[in-house]
């Protein structure tokens, strides 16, 4: 399956998905408009305060330049000898520290060779190289299958870096008696937050407003839970509420929408529930309930979590919620909040995608679309 890992059908396969995004369509105000076609791409997102790049991670380990809507040559980054790549591993995720220009830190997640999830620290060469000699490990799981990985780097509206992390794999959390994503003395399935720098002798620090430090049986880096694989997640860029798109398991897909604040210590349900459904047992008092929940009979099968629109050139799309999945390739648009969705449709002139891997945001918020057949494409207006 994808890279969300819902099922088991091979042409839900990452390696066997090499169809590319369809031509834009004529109805509607708005459009895609190509950046380029690269080697199975994961993500786009961009240096703070830099209009002039993009990035574009690659399963495979590198991460190619976009400046000034021309793709280089030579890459950012080109890590494939340390990355295991293939299914829903690989080079998974990029996060730009807020004060990237001035430190050139940036910080990626990956899929070792001995099938570890790693996040590592590098430093900027130049604005389009980075210093490969930099490498410094900050954070090191275990994860028993090659599936639910997680993935995504992002740093929030605080300066701290959350880290989104799968279940650890299989099917229905199947490791240890309450599973993963329940169980707080695990890293696997779950938000996590921290200082990514390095605190003197250890590689990271753990912010001591974190709600489960000092919690015996814990871990400190803990912020969130019962997530099963939260592939995608965003903060909005106007009032930095956190919204995740968890894929499912076998029935149903779902998009959690919650405040930063709310998000401390806050349970997402899995594996006691898949998206609005009963899974196993156990208590879910006080849980946050999915916005949106698309179910399996309807053609999905791992939904891509995408942005807030917040482009200035995008009337039509501002203040909507962008998401999709792997297997349907359609972007959908939604109003969220704490209430539900409003609001929720296709949105008008945009094609089917297929292989929807992820969705993308450049430092002046523009939202780019991304296929893993390689195509990597720009909502623009019509």
């Amino acid at each position: 399956m994808s890279l969300g890992a819902c099922g088991s059908s091979a042409a839900r396969e990452l390696p066997n998905a090499t169809a590319a995004a369809a031509p834009a369509a004529a109805a509607g105000g708005v459009k895609l408009v190509s950046v380029g076609k690269f080697k199975m791409p994961l993500y786009v997102t961009a240096p703070p305060k830099d209009p002039r790049r993009v990035m574009v991670v690659q399963q495979g380990g590198r991460i190619s330049v976009v400046r000034d809507g021309k793709s280089l040559g030579k890459p950012f980054l080109d890590i494939s000898s340390r990355v295991i790549a293939g299914g829903e591993q690989g080079l998974l995720g990029l996060a730009f520290a807020p004060a990237y220009s001035k430190s050139g830190l940036f910080y990626v997640y990956f899929t070792r060779r001995d099938g570890k999830q790693e996040v590592a620290e590098f430093k900027r060469a130049t604005s389009d190289r980075a210093r490969i000699s930099s490498y410094r490990s900050v954070l090191v799981m275990d994860d028993p299958e090659s599936n639910h990985n997680g993935g995504q780097l992002n740093f929030g509206p605080d300066g701290l870096l959350y880290i989104g992390t799968g279940d650890g794999g299989g099917a229905g959390d199947q490791h240890g008696t309450i599973g993963n994503a329940q169980n707080l003395g695990s890293m696997l399935g779950k938000i996590l937050r921290i200082d990514p720098r390095r605190a003197g002798s250890k590689s990271y620090s753990v912010p001591a407003s974190n709600p489960f430090v000092g919690r015996a049986g814990a871990r400190p880096e803990v912020y969130s839970y019962g997530l099963r694989n939260p592939w995608r997640f965003s903060f909005d860029r106007v009032g930095s509420d956190l919204i995740i798109g968890d894929v499912g398991q076998s029935k149903a897909e779902e998009i959690d929408f919650t405040s930063i604040a709310e998000a401390r210590g806050a349970n997402f349900g899995w594996r006691v529930r898949e998206g609005d459904q009963p899974f196993g047992s156990g208590s879910l008092s006080g849980a946050i309930e999915p916005v949106i929940v698309r179910t399996h009979d309807e053609g999905w099968c791992s939904v891509t979590g995408g942005y807030v629109v917040r482009d200035r050139a995008l009337p039509s799309l501002r203040g909507k919620y962008l998401y999709g999945d792997f297997c349907e390739g359609i972007i959908y648009g939604a109003r969220l909040s704490s209430s539900g969705a409003s609001g929720n449709a296709r949105v008008a002139g945009l094609p089917q995608i297929a292989a929807l891997s992820s969705f993308g945001e450049d430092a002046r918020g523009r939202i780019y679309v991304v296929s893993l057949g390689g195509a990597v494409s720009r909502i623009a207006a019509r």
